[in-house]
């Protein structure tokens, strides 16, 4: 507990540095920063210093540069303004800010613009942020402007950007030293129409401006130079503030990690390195994989590896993706891929090949080195990755062998006699030396349509062809001239290497023709879970499309009183025999797989798998099919393992927006109990108390009392136990409303009659207005329950005597409209506050009124509401238009019978 006190302490060091600013005494400065030139840094200072000046500071003008423009010149108009020294350079007077007379003068407040700018040769400080500092220093505060380019950090970033070196900079000690930075933002798009319309240079400057500087690429990645620098420097005045607070909390920071994932064991200690620097710089990290030619030749084991090495990074947080390769070095891939997501860390594994293999192959971790340019590339032995390996796959699954089909070399035969055929009909004519194209021709088509083996068959039958047809002495395999055998000899290298080639792009081509169609497949399902939101939706979904896309049986199963059930299946399947039942519950208590292929109950029918996410497992899933041995391809396991995760998050996300119903479904409830305790201690208690004081009066005093003083206190008895008992029956009705008790007991109804019943229950509440009933005629009967909808309209008589003054009138009128019969009540009032329209039938709400409006419950609009809606009606509120008051709609459908009747006459 003692230390648990301790780390929650403020910083000592963060107090010392508070309580030194506090006693220092020096002034406060504030910097307005911006992107660019035009962006409104000294507009807005102007207006900032103008809106200070009127809440009384002593606010002057040290040096402000308007470049001409008007807007800003305008600013000036009624602020102080200290004169400018004059210096002499080189024949030449410029002018400078006198700081002798601002500290003379020891203003609350000086504007000081530009701060990079330097100073003429002869100034007191060469530079005008030292004259900020001194002023700072003499306790004057400052108010000052700057362009992110003219940071000293940001120089040579800047530089890169726009190709033009900014010669006047600001030392961050400066600008890290402003007590407060506001960031003056304006889109690439809205400077430059600024520019376009002569708002920031001069029209010769603006031009040549808009060809170098002020492009749209430049201006937006200055304006993000802007954003991120601001950013760090708010985030070091909160890292101060939480310090001397002990307030704990987490920080951002302007760094991407991306870490290279291969079939490597030591990967997933990469990984988890990579998660630990992300977590130290607070910084968004991915987990890239390259697939190469080399990725397709690896065995199933390492192809696991991989996968299961992205998964791991997912699940700590990151971003896991796979590129294909666009040339032959890995290091261009990752370092393009860098560059075009803004990396500025990568994390790679330590190469453990031998010196031999790096020289004759290359070496990825070298070249990426050399190509990082300005990214870091943090290269990581294996024992300080640490952790431990992912764990090989404990499920068996079934080793795809290719039947030997002879159809591909069938074809590659013929396809050389055809080439033959044609080489006999050319070769009186073209020569020898045309004869092989055709050839080549043949062992491409092969390559390109049946793959390696196919073309390497037919480049042997084609290489005999031509030495046995074409290459003297013919019609034998000798070659007597020298030439003729060099040429055999190349004939043979170059169709090996064209096959080769020609089938290594078919398979890239095939991959990446199964990687769209395996990518398609899982974004139509991400989308669809997306789509859905109840979990029978989304159980049924996972359970459809992993049956489709993997030709297999499925059930999901998911925990429930303590144990774990079917909840869905496809095709659909409620029950599980024993041995099933049993392999199920050992992976949920385990969490690993279990049943049918794997290590752990090999003899269930069906093969089991935990559904896990971030926070845990939250169901499983299990597999079977008709066909004997293992279930699985390797590659259809990887597939299903993607399938389980989309799944368990669809899964998770409905179970935390069931979270977060339970939770608001709670916070209401305590909402209206505290609202009800609320009523009940103060608005019940308000009538009890006038019945309590008036029936004591009768008892102790009544002989002292005369008739009209005794018939006084009665009717205020009567009164209050009416108000009391419509409190109670209001509370009764809406626990009757929020169980679902309400059934409505409708019969055909005239309107006129329920309205003036319920005129006669308001009648006392009434008494003191005037009241105008204006029913249509032509209104016909209502499919009504007369104690709802009279109890209905009587709470909304009520709320119009409450709020309407004594004398005004209470107007109640209806017509039919269309299919519909409408009821208002207007009163005369001062009407419904316009944040209170669309609150107003709340419960427990109340609008806000005068000591002379009597207390409520707040239900009784909510009760209306309710009771209407019971009835297939709708009621809304607003405000008259004519004059000042509230207007209260009711809509009650026509019974259809009465409708047939109106079409039929």
């Amino acid at each position: 507990m003692a230390d648990q006190q301790r780390d929650h302490r403020p910083s000592p060091e963060a107090l010392l540095e508070a309580a030194r600013r506090e006693e220092s005494r020096v002034g406060k400065l504030r910097i307005f920063v911006g992107a660019a030139p035009g962006v409104g840094k000294t507009y807005t200072m102007l207006e900032t210093a103008r809106a200070r000046r009127k809440d009384g500071y002593d606010v002057i003008v040290g040096i402000v540069e308007t470049h001409g423009r008007k807007e800003t010149e305008a600013l000036l108009e009624g602020l102080e303004i200290v004169p400018r020294r004059r210096i002499e350079y080189r024949g030449q007077w410029l002018e400078e800010m006198d700081i002798d007379a601002i500290i003379a003068r020891r203003p609350q407040i000086v504007l000081v613009d530009e701060l990079a700018h330097t100073n003429a040769p002869g100034s007191r400080h060469p530079k005008r942020c030292l004259d900020v500092e001194e002023l700072l220093n003499r306790g004057i505060n400052v108010y000052s402007t700057v362009n992110i380019q003219h940071i000293e950090s940001l120089n040579d970033v800047v530089a890169q950007i726009t190709g033009v070196r900014v010669r006047e900079t600001v030392p961050d000690r400066v600008f890290d030293r402003a007590d407060s930075v506001e960031l003056i933002d304006l889109t690439p798009d809205d400077l430059i129409q600024r520019l376009k319309e002569g708002k920031v240079y001069v029209p010769k400057q603006a031009e040549r401006a808009l060809e170098h500087f002020f492009s749209p690429a430049n201006l937006t990645a200055l304006r993000e130079l802007a954003l991120r620098r601001t950013a760090e420097r708010v985030d070091e005045q909160l890292l101060t503030h939480m310090q001397e607070h002990a307030i704990q909390g987490p920080w951002a920071a302007g760094e991407r990690i991306l870490v290279c994932v291969s079939e490597d064991p030591r990967t997933a200690g990469l990984v988890r390195y990579a998660k630990r620097l992300a977590d130290r710089l607070h910084a968004p990290w991915t987990a890239v994989s390259v697939e190469t030619q080399r990725s397709l030749q690896l065995n199933e084991e390492e192809r696991d590896r991989i996968a299961d090495t992205l998964r791991l990074a997912e699940s700590l947080g990151a971003e896991a993706i796979t590129i294909p390769s666009a040339g032959r070095r890995i290091a261009d891939d990752v370092i393009n891929f860098s560059h075009a997501h803004n990396v500025t860390q990568i994390v790679i594994g330590k190469s453990t090949r031998s010196r031999w293999f790096e020289i004759l192959h290359g070496s990825v971790v070298h070249e990426m080195v050399r190509s990082a340019g300005n990214i870091s590339v943090h290269v990581i032995a294996g024992e300080l990755a640490g952790g431990e390996p992912i764990p090989k796959k404990t499920i068996r699954t079934a080793e795809y062998k290719k039947p030997f089909d002879v159809i591909p070399y069938l074809a590659a035969t013929f396809a050389v006699a055809v080439a033959l055929g044609l080489d006999q009909l050319i070769f009186p004519i073209m020569g020898v030396e045309n004869v092989d194209l055709v050839f080549m021709t043949a062992i491409v088509a092969i390559a390109v349509r049946f793959g390696l083996l196919p073309s390497l068959y037919a480049s042997v039958i084609a290489s005999l062809c031509y030495n046995f047809f074409f290459l003297p002495p013919i019609y034998t395999f000798t070659i007597t001239d020298p030439t003729n055998v060099a040429a055999f000899l190349i004939f043979i290298i170059m169709a090996g290497l064209v096959s080769n080639v020609a089938a290594r792009v078919r398979t890239q081509a095939m991959a990446a023709i199964e990687r769209a169609r395996t990518t398609e497949a899982l974004y139509a399902f991400s989308r669809k879970l997306a789509g859905v939101g109840s979990l029978d939706d989304v159980l049924w979904a996972t359970a459809y499309q992993t049956a489709l896309m993997l030709k297999v049986r499925v059930v999901l199963l998911l925990p429930e009183n303590g144990s774990i059930g079917v909840r869905a299946g496809y095709p659909p399947e409620d029950t599980l025999d024993e041995a099933d039942l049993a392999a199920a519950r050992w992976a949920w208590e385990h969490n690993r797989s279990a049943g049918r292929g794997s290590d752990t109950l090999p003899g269930a029918k069906r093969l089991f798998l935990p559904m896990r996410t971030g926070r845990g497992p939250i169901g499983i899933v299990g597999i079977d099919s008709d066909k004997p041995g293992p279930l699985l391809t390797p590659d259809q396991r990887r597939l299903l393992d993607a399938l389980i995760d989309q799944g368990a998050l669809a899964i998770e996300r409905v179970f935390l927006v069931e979270d977060v119903d339970r939770a608001k479904r709670s916070i209401e409830a305590d909402r209206l109990r505290s609202a009800l305790l609320t009523s009940i201690s103060h608005d019940l208690k308000t009538p009890l108390s006038g019945i309590l004081g008036a029936a004591s009066t009768l008892r102790d005093v009544s002989g002292a009392l005369d008739d009209a003083a005794k018939a006084d206190l009665l009717t205020t008895i009567i009164d209050e136990s009416e108000r009391l008992n419509r409190f109670i029956a209001n509370l009764l009705d809406m626990t009757r409303l929020e169980s679902g008790a309400v059934v409505p007991q409708t019969a055909l109804q005239d309107l006129g009659e329920v309205v003036g019943s319920a005129l006669a229950r308001a009648a006392k509440i009434l008494a003191h207005h005037e009241i105008e009933v204006d029913l249509a005629a032509d209104v016909p009967m209502l499919e009504l329950d007369p104690v709802l909808f009279e109890q209905a309209l009587f709470n909304i008589l009520d709320n119009a005597g409450k709020y309407a003054p004594p004398g005004t009138t209470v107007h109640i009128r209806s017509w039919r409209e269309r299919e519909a019969v409408v009821l208002q009540v207007l009163d005369e009032g001062v009407g419904i506050p316009p944040g209170d329209v669309e609150r107003i039938f709340d419960k427990f709400y109340r609008a806000q009124k005068g000591d002379q409006v009597r207390a409520g419950t707040g239900l009784g609009l909510a009760i209306s509401r309710g009771f209407v809606e019971a009835l297939k009606g709708t009621i809304t509120a607003g405000n008259r238009t004519d004059r000042s008051g509230a207007v209260f709609t009711v809509r009650l459908p026509i019974p259809a019978a009465h409708q047939r009747l109106d079409t039929a006459a």
